[in-house]
């Protein structure tokens, strides 16, 4: 059995590999808008959104991460999470790691490894994610304490409030500018077709074709009865990764 941090220290390697070889002039955006305790978006990040390594996307992928979602703004610039207190504190912890790690390969594990907890019922245990990947816990600590933290939360609430068209639930995925509504498990496909560069990934030419687009008048926002991919599937694709880097033995 793997352990989470063993994974997530895995995942972590892996990211770094990739970033040495991702560079393209012809990227295709990848904008992901969601809130930390949304069960879809916790979903969506750890079951759907890794396949941009998996499939070796990341390479035409510029993926950005917008944690605000359904929260409210008062006007007196204090917000309201849709989950409550705690998410208002983890969107701004990972706010503060996207602004304090901004490569993809720190920022990105680290958010990976709170929603992953989030998912299994014990984001309380946040924390233990500076551990597992050998992060420094201090500047996090004092970004997300201090009204920076809230200053990088309200750049995030006028970034998803000027969305066009506006986001109508979370996760709230966009690529090239075009939100992908209801059709959020087959962003892969989007993103193939959006690429129009020289060098796409062979995993573009194994995809299905685009669905037709069409926004559902109607969606239950963090709808719990998505069905979820199972954890086991994700261990055995980071476990796939580290052998494809020569780094099997790690796991």
């Amino acid at each position: 059995m793997v352990s989470g941090s063993t994974l997530s220290l895995s995942l972590s390697l892996y990211l770094s590999f990739f970033s040495l070889f991702s560079q393209s002039d012809d990227k295709v955006s990848l904008e992901v808008y969601y809130e930390s305790l949304c069960p879809d978006s916790a979903n969506f990040i750890v079951n759907y959104l890794p396949q941009i390594f998996e499939k070796n996307l990341i390479s035409i992928v510029d993926l950005k991460l917008y944690p605000w979602g359904n929260t409210k703004l008062r006007p007196n610039a204090t917000f309201v999470c849709q989950h409550g207190a705690y998410e208002c504190l983890l969107d701004t912890v990972e706010a503060c790691a996207i602004d304090i790690w901004p490569e993809l390969s720190k920022h990105f594990t680290f958010i990976y490894c709170i929603e992953d907890l989030v998912h299994q019922h014990k984001y309380k245990e946040w924390e233990s994610c500076f551990e597992k990947l050998d992060l420094d816990p201090e500047p996090i600590n004092q970004c997300y304490t201090s009204e920076y933290g809230k200053k990088l939360e309200l750049q995030y609430a006028a970034e998803t409030d000027a969305l066009q068209p506006p986001h109508k639930f979370v996760p709230w995925v966009v690529v090239n500018g075009e939100p992908l509504y209801d059709d959020i498990e087959n962003f892969i496909s989007y993103i193939c077709e959006a690429y129009k560069g020289s060098e796409a990934p062979q995993s573009c030419a194994q995809v299905s074709n685009v669905r037709q687009v069409k926004a559902k008048p109607k969606h239950s926002v963090c709808n719990m009865e998505r069905e979820m991919s199972t954890w086991e599937k994700v261990r055995s694709t980071i476990t796939s990764w580290m052998h494809q880097i020569n780094l099997g033995g790690a796991i």
